[in-house]
């Protein structure tokens, strides 16, 4: 049985919706668990400790640990601040699962600055902070698990969300820094991309039909909860999960089309016009792990 015995987790935004549930059920599991919610509304505005405590008291209720925490993630003090509570409650931290988020949709031509920035701050700079904040005690102790919340709105593209699926893409590329920089400490990053009906995303998945009982944030924990486990010896992977499914998301390099800059002369841009078809083939792939993959693909070119 997987558990979180003599764990400490932190959980970003843990006031409803995804986090909420994840808190529940680490907590349950044996985690203490810092509640961190600034308890703004959707699009990040205002502020409020009810939705922290909330969860808390449910915790309490069950035999769990837990405090609350309400600093905003998107600064670095209020990243440092949530880590810190974690230490002065219960003098260490094992998980971070960043999952604090606001919206602010509008379609790219009329996205205002604002709009630009608020996103930015507290899903990319906000991950960033958090972790940041916890990097120094998972490296010492020799272990950490940290659990990023990505979107396929940065993964595959949404309409109106340019903002957001530019700070969850992001994401996705601090998962692949992390991944390397955490392996020799035991320290595990992934990320997902949950598909899941929250005050968040209620109008935008209602309108393609989708229930909170067919994908309710239940759904989405149980595979937070595996990756940020002890059990859990994967790193750099980014999973879709929702609906009662979990898949891989994966960045893939096809085989493409190469001609030797040395043997063959330069390549031209008929040459890449040409071989559109070579160059997009996905028949023939590999799923690099680091840019030393890519350049050892073209090493075994080269040497060909």
């Amino acid at each position: 049985m997987v558990d979180f015995k003599d764990r400490v987790a932190v959980v970003t935004g843990a006031g409803g919706g995804l986090g909420r549930r994840h808190a529940l059920l680490l907590a349950e599991r044996g985690a203490a668990v810092v509640v961190n919610d600034l308890g703004g509304s959707v699009d990040g505005t205002g502020q409020a400790s009810s939705a922290a405590d909330g969860v808390v008291e449910e915790i309490k209720a069950n035999g769990g640990a837990a405090v609350a925490e309400y600093s905003s993630v998107a600064t670095p003090d209020g990243g440092a601040a949530i880590v810190q509570k974690a230490l002065d409650e219960f003098g260490r931290v094992d998980v971070v699962i960043n999952n604090a988020g606001i919206l602010r949709d509008k379609a790219f031509h009329n996205m205002e600055v604002d709009q630009i920035t608020a996103v930015l701050d507290v899903h990319l700079r906000g991950a960033f902070y958090v972790t940041r904040a916890a990097w120094p005690h998972l490296r010492e102790q020799g272990y950490g698990r940290v659990v990023m919340t990505s979107s396929a709105s940065g993964v595959i593209g949404n309409f109106g969300q340019a903002n957001y699926g530019a700070a969850k893409m992001g994401m996705v590329g601090l998962v692949n820094v992390l991944k390397l920089e955490g392996a020799k400490y035991n320290i595990k990053v992934n990320g997902i991309a949950p598909i899941a009906v929250t005050r968040m995303t209620e109008e935008l998945l209602g309108a393609f039909g989708i229930t909170a009982e067919q994908f309710g944030p239940a759904l989405v924990s149980p595979a937070v909860a595996y990756l940020a486990s002890e059990e859990c010896d994967l790193t750099g992977e980014i999973w879709s999960v929702g609906g009662g499914s979990v898949s891989r998301f994966f960045v893939g390099l096809t085989d493409g089309y190469f001609k030797h800059p040395i043997a063959e002369g330069e390549i031209s841009i008929e040459d890449v016009a040409a071989h559109l078809d070579d160059i997009r083939a996905t028949d023939d792939y590999l799923i690099p792990t680091s840019n030393q993959d890519e350049f050892q693909k073209l090493g075994v070119k080269f040497a060909g």
